[in-house]
């Protein structure tokens, strides 16, 4: 299935076939063998001074990777935000030392940090150390911010704050499978914490007894200052306050206490008790006075604590805080610019987006902090040359591959509304969700806000253990985020849907999907994820509400993100909604669906026989509801108001001038459908829908705006019915309120004659 009917006509297919073949790693599997650092801490109490010295080797290999990588932007004039990325590193690193990615998975919310990711993932053996210098930030295989790559997170970043609900995500879906051996390690910035949908993601979180444990990278450092200039605030008591443990530690710098850090993490994970890893830093304490020099001798670099202070004119034995997570870490000059920022001293400097421009980098590559050991040269050496450690690494399974298949027997079982009652589609959506649920209750997740007695997911629910039904309350941002981050919590088919009225989708909850936009396959494919956005109450199909309940724009909506789903659906009544859901839940891959709230008349075949659909039948992209011989023209109606185009059609086939009518049950077309369908109706054809279409002055949009296209590629005359001018409506039923929009069986019968 293709989204666009002539995606290859301007050769972009052909394009992205090129672009894909010519990356390293965007495939559908790749085995790596990697260094085989491994922290078993659920056995080991305490960091071995082996490990340790691993730890450290590692780190300054991987930020020694980054600032030569950075290096190479400058000779091209650009920058990137190396200052995250090397306080990322020595932490990270130990999270990978504890990742399996199955039980245990990881993910950064700080995701601009990314020079950091990639260059952990190159020290481990993961990606090519050179690929990295040379290519990040200039192709493909290695961007600019987190993606997906062999051996990192599959939870692609950007957006501050929006990986914390889905790693909490993440973390349910796998505790669903894994029980107590599940656990999401998230690193995040000390910016991202603030946004709303992260705050509710602490939150959910601690409503749903998430195995997530948060670290927060405190540097003290924002885009364009210190946290003390843009946000002057404690996260811990507000986090605390939603039922995130804290636990503190001195130093993320400090391999062997944040390695009893993440042992009390573990323990909580294991209870279901979200926590976060806070460093708070050094202060002066009555035994140890915290300055300038102290920072010296305990790094190792005093030449370069006298020479900054010297610059700026600052007694060394000034009192400072030193971040228990350092912006540039490593790279001494600009880590103690980033200390002098933090402590309000004369010479700080932030490094939020730290660049190489003008510096020496084999003067900076020659510091002391970046040297190792004896003992750490030892350990690194001997983990390169013991035996190798095999990860495959499998891309998400591709959009319309085998899900959650209902059988005969399960469908047989279904009780429909019969042909000519008229009744909510929603009927047909609790049929469909409950029959799934019932088939694969070990693979269907609910997440709700509320509302299921509404959008009708409610017996699915009833059909569910607790841990694969999430309530949200009227969190409805970030159950389309959570959605999401469930769904990457296995390979495995499963159903995970979140059910909300479209209206809250089109102004609150579209996060979600924009997610789609981001998230990038192990392949390079960035598409929707496999979960299902389901928007009820759908157009001015929603009963009484007036404007509060209406989402007059939810098949633009759907329609914009067509390139990364599998199916947008429409149902046109309560058995088609049936259809739709036993065909979403079978195939893998982004879905949308809409559900109008009000009733509608069951459709019934041609001569009335029977009910147009049988819940046994296959979910097809158009069904005939009026054939008749000699037909050159016909209406194409968008789900709801399909029976409008049969009371039309009668009307006209009677009185002498031949009309089809075909209902669209979703897009897309597959590939040359629509022109398929034009071709027979030289004359013309007239498209019917709940929802905008736009005007002359704004442009045709919609599903009308889709045959408009391509009615005019082929040279055939249409015209559309739908919603013009949303501004004013009446607040009563949905058919007064679409005869003042002009969604009416008339209004068919003379575009059709107008055509």
């Amino acid at each position: 299935m293709t989204w666009l009917p002539d995606s290859r006509t301007n050769g972009q297919e052909e394009r992205n076939k090129a672009l894909l073949a010519s990356t390293t790693y965007m495939r559908d599997e790749v085995t790596s063998q990697v260094l085989n650092l491994r922290l078993q801490i659920d056995k080991d109490e305490s960091l071995s001074d082996d490990a340790l010295h691993q730890l450290r080797a590692l780190e300054i290999a991987a930020s020694r990777t980054a600032i030569e990588s950075v290096g190479e932007l400058a000779k091209i004039g650009e920058v990137d935000h190396l200052g995250g990325g090397l306080d990322m590193i020595g932490a990270l690193t130990m999270t990978l030392a504890m990742t399996d990615y199955e039980k245990v998975d990881f993910t950064l919310e700080n995701a601009h940090a990314s020079i950091g990711y990639y260059s952990a993932l190159a020290a481990l053996g993961f990606l090519d150390r050179e690929d990295v210098i040379k290519t990040f930030r200039q192709g493909l295989d290695i961007p600019g911010h987190v993606s997906w790559v062999p051996g990192g997170t599959q939870l692609n970043g950007g957006r501050l704050g929006v990986m914390i609900p889905t790693a909490v995500g993440q973390a349910l879906g796998r505790k669903a499978r894994h029980g107590a051996d599940a656990w999401v390690i998230c690193h995040c910035g000390d910016a991202g914490w603030i946004a709303g949908h992260a705050l509710n993601g602490f939150n959910a979180a601690d409503l749903h007894k998430a195995p997530v444990t948060f670290i927060m990278h405190r540097n003290g450092i924002q885009l364009s200052g210190s946290n003390q200039q843009i946000m002057d605030k404690d996260p811990r008591p507000i986090i605390e306050s939603l039922g995130v443990t804290i636990i503190e530690t001195p130093s993320l710098h400090d391999p062997v206490t944040l390695y009893q850090a993440y042992r009390k993490a573990r323990a909580l994970a294991r209870e279901g008790k979200p926590s976060m890893i806070y460093p708070t830093g050094y202060r002066s304490t009555a035994e140890t006075k915290v300055d300038l020099n102290w920072l010296g001798s305990t790094w190792n670099i005093e030449d370069d604590v006298k020479a900054i202070c010297e610059k700026n004119g600052i007694d060394p034995a000034t009192e400072i805080w030193v971040p228990g997570a350092m912006m540039s870490f490593r790279d001494a000059e600009a880590m103690l610019e980033c200390i002098l920022l933090v402590n309000n001293l004369p010479g700080g400097k932030g490094h939020h987006d730290g660049h190489m421009k003008g510096r020496d980098v084999p003067a900076i590559l020659n510091g002391a902090m970046l040297q190792l050991s004896k003992d750490e040269a030892a350990a690194l050496n001997g983990l390169e040359n013991a035996d190798k450690r095999t990860v495959v690494t499998r891309a998400r399974p591709a959009p319309g591959s085998k899900n959650l298949i209902l059988s005969a027997d399960a469908c047989n079982a279904v009780k429909l509304p019969e042909a000519g009652k008229s009744t909510s589609p929603r009927a047909g959506v609790q049929a469909g969700y409950e029959a799934v649920a019932k088939a694969y209750p070990e693979d269907v997740f609910v997440i709700d806000c509320d509302l299921a007695p509404s959008t009708k997911t409610d017996k699915a629910k009833a059909a569910l253990a607790a841990d694969h039904v999430f309530e949200l309350s009227i969190e409805e941002q970030i159950a389309t985020i959570m959605a999401n981050g469930i769904a990457m919590s296995t390979r495995e088919p499963q159903l995970v849907v979140f059910a909300t009225f479209a209206a809250f989708f089109e102004g609150i909850a579209r996060e979600g999907m924009e997610m789609w936009r981001y998230q990038r396959n192990l392949n390079g494919i960035n598409e929707g994820l496999n979960a299902t956005i389901h928007m009820s109450h759908v157009g001015a199909c929603t009963g009484r509400d007036h404007f509060s309940g209406w989402a007059l724009d939810w098949i633009n909506l759907g329609i914009g993100y067509l390139p990364y789903l599998h199916r947008f659906y429409a149902p046109a009544d309560a058995r088609a909604a049936f259809l739709a859901i036993k065909d979403l839940a079978a195939h893998s891959g982004g879905h949308i669906i809409g559900i109008p709230r009000d009733n509608l008349p069951v459709l019934a075949k041609q001569d009335g026989s029977a009910a147009l659909w049988n819940a046994g039948d296959d979910w097809e992209t158009i069904t005939a509801l009026r054939t008749v011989d000699g037909a050159k023209k016909a209406i194409l109606a968008f789900g709801a108001p399909a029976f409008l185009g049969a009371q039309a059609a009668d009307c006209l086939n009677e009185g002498g001038t031949p009309v089809d009518v075909q209902i669209v049950n979703g897009l897309p077309f597959g590939d040359g459908e629509l022109d398929a369908l034009l071709a027979k109706y030289p004359e013309g054809v007239v498209t019917i829908e709940d929802g905008i279409i736009g005007t002359e002055a704004t442009g045709t949009c919609g599903f009308a705006g889709i045959v408009a296209t391509a009615a005019a590629r082929n040279g055939i005359p249409a015209a559309h019915v739908g919603i013009e001018d949303p501004r004013i409506a009446p607040s009563e039923g949905h058919m007064e309120v679409w005869e003042h929009f002009g969604i009416t069986a008339d209004a068919l019968i003379e575009a059709v004659k107008s055509l």
